[in-house]
Parts: C-alpha cells; sequence; structure tokens
C-alpha cells in the first residue's frame, strides 16, 4: 500500500496525529516499537505505578542527574550497573500514556504566548489555542456545564464536552467513610486556603468558592487569571478505566481501515533519503528493524545475546508526503542524530557522517523536579482496608473495580494545591498533590514499595517552569538498539540563574511541613526527607533542604530537545509548523516541540499540539 504519512510513535502525539491525518482521508502507517498491549494492570487507574514497571510495555531509560559522579553517587535511587536513575517510559500502542498517572491540566496561557511572541506566529496564541483543549476533551465532571454549552452556546469554563478523551475527578465519597482521609483533606485544605495567596479574604468564603467553580483547575476562568489554591485532580478516566490513545487508535482503525495501518514490533532506525541528489535533505522514508524488545531498554537489555538468535530483518518504508517523527524527548533526538541531521560534535563522535548540522536536535533537555515528603500515620489508613494493589478477586476494591466503582477507579492523588513559589511570580509554578502511598521516587522495584504502603500518607511537590535548559541527549554510537545518553545536569552543572529551582523546591517543602502540623497528632514520623533534614533554626534547615533537594529530586517530563524557534535562533530545530529546519518533508511533534516545559503536567500540552500539527499538516497538503 502506498502511504501519504509515516508517523514514528504512537503515544500522545503521534497516535492523535495519526488518527486526525486518516480521518482527514489520507493513508496513514503509524509504527510502534511497542506491542498492542493493554491488560488489567494497564486499565486500573490506581495501578499506574505497577504498569510502569509492567515488563510487557515497560521502556525504562537510566538518565543522569549530573555529569560529576561523586555529586551523581549521593543519590539513594543511583544504579552503578545502569549508570543512572531509573526512568520509566512506555513502548506500546499509546506510548506513555498506557502508564502515566493520567493527570490531565491544561498549561499556562504564557506557555503558548510565548511560543507566538518567539516565531511571530499568532495562531499560537493562547486564545487560539484553547480550541483545542476543547476538542479533546469530553467533560464528564461538569454536567451542567456540558448543557448550558449544547443548549445555549455558553461555555465560560472552556472545557470541552464531545471529544474523544474523557475526563473525570475522583468521587468524594471514596474517602467519606474514613475519618483519618477526612480529618487530612479539612485540616489541608484549611491551611492551604488560609495561606496560599488569594485576593478573596476570609478561609471559609475561599473554600465556599472552591467548591462551585475553582476547584477546577481547567476551568478557562482559572487559567486565564492565574488562581491558585485546593484544586481537584482531573483524570483521563472513564467508567473507572485507564482512558487515552490507544482507544482513539482502536476506533480510527475500525472507522477508518483502508487509511489508517498500525505496524507494531516496528523500531525505526534512520531516515531514508532522496539519495539521486547529491547531498539530498528530502526524506522519503524510513528504515525500521521488525521483533520484540529490539531497544536497549527492554527486558533483554541485561541478557546476554544468543549467537543463534537470527538478526531482525531491516525493512524499508517510503511515504508519498511526509514522515512525522512523534518518539518523544529521548528517542525523537536520537533517531535524527543516528540520520546525521544534529550537532557535529556528537555525530563524530559516535561515527555517523553528518547529513545536516542542527546544534539543536537533543540540547535544551528540561524537566521538572519533584521530591516527596512522605509520613507513616499512627494507624493505618481505613479506606485501604483490604486493598492488594493487585487484580486478585479477593481484594473487595478489586471487585468494585469491575464494577466501575471504589478506590482503584483513581490514581491515589486524593488532594491537589497549585501555588507560587513567590508571590511575584505571574503564573503558579508548584503543584503540591497527597497520595495514599509511600512514593519516594522512580528505582527498579518502586512499585512494590508503592503496592505494600497501607499507612503512609506522600505528599509530593511538583516544581513546573523550571529554568534549567542545560540537559542534553546524544547519541553514544550508530547502534539505533543502543539507548543515548541522557543528562539532565540539575541545579549547580544547570543554567538557572541564582538557585531558582532550588529555592522553590524548598519552599514548598517547609511549606508542607507546616500544614501537616494541622493534623501532627495522626502522623507517627516524617520518613522523607527525615528528622535529619529538619532544624529549629530556619538557616540550617534550609541547608539541609538544600542538600536532599540537590541530592534527590527527579523528574518524570522530559521534554524540550528538538525545540520551535525562531529563524534567527540557531538551536531551533523547528520552525511554528513543525518542520525540521533545512529538512525538506519532515516534521516533529511530540514533547520535544517546546521551547520550554509548559504548564503543570506534560500530557495535556501535547495532545494540544497533536491537534494542532494535525490541522497544519492537513492544510500544507491541501495548498500544495
Amino acid at each position: 500500500m502506498d502511504h501519504d504519512y509515516i508517523v514514528v510513535g504512537s503515544g500522545a502525539g503521534g497516535g492523535p496525529v495519526a488518527a486526525n491525518l486518516a480521518r482527514a482521508g489520507f493513508r496513514v502507517l503509524l509504527l510502534e516499537a511497542g506491542d498492542d498491549h493493554e491488560g488489567i494492570i494497564e486499565q486500573v487507574p490506581a495501578f499506574h505505578a505497577s504498569a510502569s514497571e509492567d515488563e510487557a510495555i515497560s521502556w525504562p531509560f537510566f538518565v543522569r542527574h549530573y555529569a560529576d559522579d561523586a555529586r551523581q553517587r549521593r543519590d539513594w535511587k543511583y544504579v552503578p550497573a545502569r549508570d543512572g536513575i531509573y526512568y520509566p517510559r512506555a513502548s506500546a500502542i499509546g506510548g506513555c500514556t498506557e502508564h502515566h498517572a493520567m493527570i490531565i491540566i491544561r498549561p499556562h496561557n504564557s506557555d503558548w504566548d510565548g511560543i507566538a511572541d518567539t516565531t511571530g506566529d499568532p495562531s499560537w496564541r493562547a486564545k487560539a489555542m484553547r480550541r483545542y483543549f476543547q476538542r479533546i476533551e469530553r467533560c464528564g465532571h461538569r454536567p451542567f456545564q456540558g448543557f448550558l454549552q449544547r443548549l445555549l452556546g455558553w461555555n465560560p469554563s472552556g472545557h470541552g464536552f464531545d471529544g474523544w478523551l474523557p475526563t473525570s475527578v475522583a468521587d468524594p465519597k471514596l474517602v467519606v467513610g474514613d475519618k483519618q482521609i477526612t480529618e487530612i483533606l479539612i485540616d489541608s485544605a484549611r491551611y492551604a486556603l488560609r495561606h496560599v495567596r488569594s485576593w478573596v479574604p476570609g478561609w471559609l468564603h475561599r473554600l465556599l468558592r472552591t467548591l462551585l467553580t475553582r476547584a477546577d483547575p481547567n476551568d478557562w476562568r482559572n487559567v486565564k487569571r492565574h488562581r491558585v489554591g485546593v484544586r481537584k485532580v482531573p483524570l483521563s478516566v472513564a467508567s473507572g478505566r485507564r482512558a487515552g490513545v490507544r482507544g482513539l487508535l482502536h476506533q480510527v482503525s475500525h472507522d477508518c481501515p483502508d487509511r489508517l495501518t498500525i505496524e507494531t514490533g516496528a523500531l525505526v532506525t534512520r531516515l531514508l533519503f532522496d539519495e539521486e541528489r547529491p547531498d539530498s535533505h528530502h526524506v522519503v522514508g524510513v528504515e525500521y528493524l521488525k521483533g520484540e524488545h529490539l531497544y536497549g531498554t527492554g527486558p533483554a537489555a541485561d541478557a546476554a545475546p544468543s549467537a543463534a538468535a537470527p538478526k531482525p530483518k531491516a525493512h524499508r518504508v517510503q511515504a508519498k508526503r511526509e514522515v512525522i517523527l512523534c518518539g518523544g524527548a529521548f528517542n525523537t533526538p536520537q533517531l535524527l542524530q543516528l540520520s546525521g541531521i544534529g550537532p557535529r560534535d556528537v555525530l563524530q563522535a559516535a561515527g555517523v557522517p553528518l547529513r545536516h548540522e542542527l546544534p539543536g536536535v537533543g540540547a535544551n533537555l528540561q524537566d521538572r523536579y519533584e521530591v516527596c515528603v512522605v509520613y507513616r500515620m499512627k494507624e493505618p489508613f481505613a479506606a485501604m482496608r483490604g486493598a492488594t494493589m493487585t487484580p486478585d478477586p479477593s481484594d473487595p476494591h478489586f471487585r468494585a473495580w469491575l464494577r466501575g466503582e471504589g478506590l482503584y477507579t483513581t490514581n491515589g492523588a486524593v488532594l491537589g494545591v497549585i501555588d507560587r513559589s513567590e508571590r511575584a511570580r505571574r503564573d503558579p509554578d508548584l503543584f503540591l498533590f497527597a497520595l495514599l502511598t509511600d512514593f519516594r521516587g522512580y528505582y527498579p522495584g518502586y512499585s512494590e514499595r508503592v503496592r505494600d504502603a497501607r499507612r503512609y500518607l506522600t505528599w509530593a511537590v511538583l516544581k513546573a517552569h523550571t529554568a534549567n535548559t542545560a540537559g542534553r541527549v546524544a547519541i553514544r554510537c550508530d547502534d539505533p538498539r543502543e539507548p543515548p545518553a541522557i543528562d539532565f545536569h540539575h541545579f549547580d552543572e544547570g543554567n538557572a540563574p541564582d538557585d531558582e529551582d532550588l529555592q522553590a523546591v524548598i519552599n514548598a517543602v517547609r511549606r508542607l511541613r507546616r500544614m501537616t502540623g494541622e493534623y501532627a497528632h495522626l502522623i507517627e514520623r516524617e520518613e522523607v526527607p527525615g528528622p535529619a533534614f529538619s532544624h529549629p533554626d530556619q538557616d540550617e534547615e534550609r541547608r539541609l533542604l538544600a542538600e536532599f533537594v540537590r541530592n534527590e529530586a527527579w523528574g518524570h517530563h522530559a521534554s524540550c530537545t528538538c525545540k520551535i524557534g525562531a529563524d534567527h535562533d540557531p538551536m531551533a530545530v523547528l520552525d511554528s509548523r513543525f518542520r525540521v529546519r533545512g529538512v525538506e518533508r519532515l516534521r516533529v511533534v511530540d514533547a520535544s516541540v517546546f521551547p520550554h516545559i509548559p504548564g503543570l503536567f506534560l500530557v495535556a500540552p501535547v495532545y494540544m499540539i497533536a491537534e494542532k500539527a494535525s490541522d497544519v499538516i492537513i492544510e500544507d497538503a491541501r495548498a500544495g
């Protein structure tokens, strides 16, 4: 079959792009290195930690936070045998939407306006981008607003009600019977409403307004006015089950079987160029290897290769129109570099002939900074009684999930607080959320700790709009099965001014400690950071917490390694229409395209750019 477009990667970027192009009448080949797998573990929202370590879909990377070995080894999560920190990714139809925590929060307007200002392209303005969130969302938690929108066309909330991605929030009744959780929620909310900056006086008044409108972080009025405060946590969950790209692709495959072809077990190794043209930068297709778990991060990564094992066969396919790379912040720059597109020094060191020099490929790597404050409670949570966090038929919570009910229909986040690290900031840059588990970051086997916790409360700190842009992704050799070197260059190795990111995380940890003081009588002890990182002298406590954060902070929203930028920016990999600069018939649509890491959580912005890219690609095809 002739293909108009080849899309590489079926995650939050590639899946919607392939679906939209097929529905628009184009013939699309979607290549995915993983399988079409969704077991019970992936379907149950509460099991997302286990899903991230499910060998059927796991594509684990090991990354460095520091180039300096002494500094890197201070992180207890460091794995010497892999020379890095575990960074879970997924290889399956749907990509990381098959294991992520399903939190859907739209980005800040400044994220879009910044791209418009940089590129001079007004189609990136926040008001124009707003429609893409509405296009993807099928909001199930604001039914009256949906009724008004359909009846009168009046929609001040800015939600979408007819999109492909269902969104919901956890039912508060799930924890009403647990007096301990109820007290924690009320005390935490009361503290946050007293101390989080707001122009409305009186915490009780703010609480009532929050319950009516402001608890919704995706309400357009909250986004437009940069509001902070207590928030519900919107999830891509429908009828108690994970919802994402896989469901969309299955639906489009059913509706358009002659236009969408999905090939799994296809590890794309390089781009193909029109070699009849001297020094050609004209992409005509891709080469890929066919087989299971071919990439050097999967279940077979530690196994010695068998001499008798057949080598995977290389295949070549061509596109009549374009190739669209959607492999994510690690694999898209790797594929470009393997194809001779990237920084001269990286390609020379790896033994790859330079075809087109683009120094920004793999540069500008960014992520959140995250830490957790973990408390062991005096008593187990009653709501967790009988929970095995597995698909065990004897587990009453799992049986409830089979009926679309109960705790397992949520991701475990029971409360969220959006805040600013400094009063002068325009956009909120902190998201603090409570989890009924013991979560201390990512390391091999971390999901077992998460499953086994029954009397732990974790407050997670997420620092958004990080200022450090010094991270880098670089191939080590010309072997496409070998993962690239990934170094985020955290904190003192980075380029953020005046320890801005570090101080923001420290401030958040100190605020959480004050907030949990509201229900200290329920707590047996703080285990992370722990007493060793506490001190009555504020300056000394800041020093101790700075060491804790430098050593142990992590992230899981890698982005920005093929950034969109201005024509005069030598580090800009893409123009505002997702086209790779200096290369014909090649685009990128995934988390790597952002100049700066957007919003609080990454998946909603990626879904939105996938919709925008689909419009741009279709428009260009019909124009020429």
